[in-house]
């Protein structure tokens, strides 16, 4: 069994160079990559993906839909998605797809566990007890449930619900997978203990995401002598559904600390700032200030602190 480890994962330099790589031979390929948006309180979340299919636009006489099915991945991966903020892996590359209308991806899951930090204590909640991606000797406490997901497969929608078309005329087309871990996993209901995997999990066209960009400045406040420079603070990305993702600044220059969120779908996201313990603070703009990511492009959110208070 593969693991995605085991697999190149690639960071795109730029959304514009996604499809000068042709392929050459006069057919179409589909590139799958998949991220995250992380879950606070989650430290594992590990699937085993079996199958992976493009599901085409017209139904099968038996109307289940076979007619114009594309497998994509047939062979398991198995992947921790908390490793996938802010980056990228391939999950597959170069996949011939005949030209056609496709209206949505379906990923076939047939095991997995997460690990959460419960009253100081991390637990397993496993599938099954002898899943195999579990790391060795490890205790599973109690079940994961994942209704349907081995069976007729989860349903990824394209952004917008809208079709992809794919002609003859494309050398590569790339596909983003956003598989949002806060809004997949949550309790059973009831006392149980169990937890449970509704994935929610939205797909674009690659040359549709976008990025934003938070940018951090001192100002005119003074820091104190000692303490951490502006790196010491965090940038909150909140999407609309409330997962949350930190990314930590660094120094884009002496008096300038950025941090990028990237390979984000089509949306308006919230940006906030996180301080380091004992401090209190206060910017130019109100927060948390909005952020709209349109088709293929860079949105900006710049901060500057007006007050800066060590409690």
């Amino acid at each position: 069994m593969k693991t995605l480890r085991h697999l190149t994962s690639t960071l795109l330099m730029a959304t514009g160079l996604l499809f000068l790589a042709a392929c050459g031979d006069g057919k179409s390929h589909v590139t799958l990559k998949l991220t995250d948006a992380p879950g606070d309180g989650i430290e594992k979340a590990v699937v085993t993906i079996s199958k992976v299919y493009l599901k085409g636009s017209v139904e099968g006489e038996d109307g289940k839909g076979d007619k114009g099915d594309v497998v994509l991945l047939s062979e398991p991966v198995t992947t921790d998605l908390l490793t996938l903020a802010n980056d990228t892996a391939d999950l597959v590359t170069d996949a011939e797809v005949p030209a056609g209308t496709y209206k949505e991806l379906r990923f076939v899951i047939t095991g997995g566990y997460i690990q959460v930090k419960q009253d100081g204590v991390s637990r397993i909640f496993a599938t099954s007890a002898d899943y195999e991606g579990l790391p060795e000797g490890a205790q599973v406490d109690r079940d994961l449930q994942m209704p349907s997901a081995s069976s007729s497969g989860l349903k990824v929608k394209f952004d917008k619900d809208a079709d992809v078309t794919i002609t003859s005329d494309d050398d590569q087309k790339v596909i983003l997978v956003d598989f949002d871990v806060a809004q997949s996993f949550g309790k059973e209901a009831g006392n149980s203990g169990k937890w449970v995997m509704r994935p929610i999990i939205k797909g674009a066209d690659m040359e549709f995401s976008g990025n934003v960009e938070v940018t951090l400045e001192a100002g005119s406040v003074s820091l104190p002598m000692g303490f951490p420079q502006l790196g010491s603070f965090a940038a909150v990305l909140i999407n609309a559904d409330g997962s949350r993702e930190t990314l930590s600044f660094r120094a884009s220059t002496a008096t300038r600390y950025v941090a990028d969120f990237k390979y984000l779908l089509p949306g308006t996201y919230q940006v906030d700032l996180v301080a380091p313990a004992g401090v209190s603070f206060t910017t130019d703009i109100t927060r948390p200030a909005t952020a709209t990511v349109s088709s293929g492009a860079e949105s900006d959110v710049h901060f500057v602190l007006t007050s800066f208070d060590v409690e």
